[in-house]
């Protein structure tokens, strides 16, 4: 079994590492360590698309969601401009496993938990609860704890190695310096405890207040954005009891 819901696109040309580095999250020079996690962000700083960038020989791969690959791949061709740089697709499918990355794989570099992931054909591995791998881990998926409202420090994208604040300039950057120098977030990502299951999406009140969103659950834990300020030990979302331990 492989990671369907996956696109890779590759990069090529002389100026495809200055070309990222000018416009993702994260220093494209780390590539030569293995994968980078990164995102492309509005000019306002929010969330447009994250995604892994692979050393292959010369060249770079582009593994996103597939709902955010057109976007992402008119986004690229918009900033390219008259850079020496070809964007293609590819018929790559991503395969996935857990533990130490074997031969020709590369390690997940947003968790130790999310094991490995390869680009050579090879199959992922079956049966792995990858939710709830990423709920303990307090990992964010494209689409769901991931939406163009984020800002991505308040999903977590520092502890995830996905930012880079000495790089220099990109996309969005100015917003995320000034969010990184704030004193604290007042909001963002947490793992919470969940009794019962609500749909992803759901409100969390305290009271009668919202105090945030209930995303992906397993295992009895789930993700949250939440106001921290606001949240308490035991809060609701629809049928189900939220708890958070700041």
């Amino acid at each position: 079994m492989t990671d369907p819901d996956r696109r890779v696109l590759r990069l090529s040309g002389p100026e495809t590492t200055d070309f990222l580095q000018n416009l993702v999250t994260n220093d494209v020079e780390r590539l030569k360590d293995g994968l980078v996690y990164t995102a492309l962000l509005t000019p306002q700083g929010k969330y447009r698309a994250d995604f892994f960038l692979v050393p292959d020989g010369e060249d770079i791969l582009v593994d996103v969601a597939e709902p955010l690959a057109e976007d992402l791949t008119k986004a690229l061709k918009l900033y390219k401009l008259r850079a020496k740089v070809t964007l293609e697709q590819t018929g790559l499918v991503p395969a996935r496993g857990t533990g130490p990355a074997p031969d020709g794989a590369f390690a997940d570099p947003r968790d130790p938990a999310l094991g490995w992931r390869a680009y050579d054909g090879r199959p992922s591995e079956t049966d792995v609860d990858w939710p709830a791998l990423r709920v303990a881990a307090a990992v964010p998926e494209s689409g769901i704890e991931l939406t163009p409202d984020t800002f991505i420090l308040e999903a977590g994208f520092e502890r995830l190695g996905g930012v880079d604040f000495r790089k220099g300039c990109y996309v969005g950057q100015e917003v995320t310096a000034r969010m990184k120098h704030k004193t604290e977030l007042k909001k963002g990502l947490a793992r919470v405890t969940v009794e019962g299951t609500a749909p992803v999406g759901t409100d969390i009140t305290a009271g009668a207040k919202r105090v945030g969103t209930l995303f992906t659950q397993a295992g009895g834990a789930g993700l949250a954005h939440l106001r921290f300020p606001q949240a308490t030990a035991k809060m609701q979302a629809g049928d189900a009891i939220v708890r958070y331990e700041a």
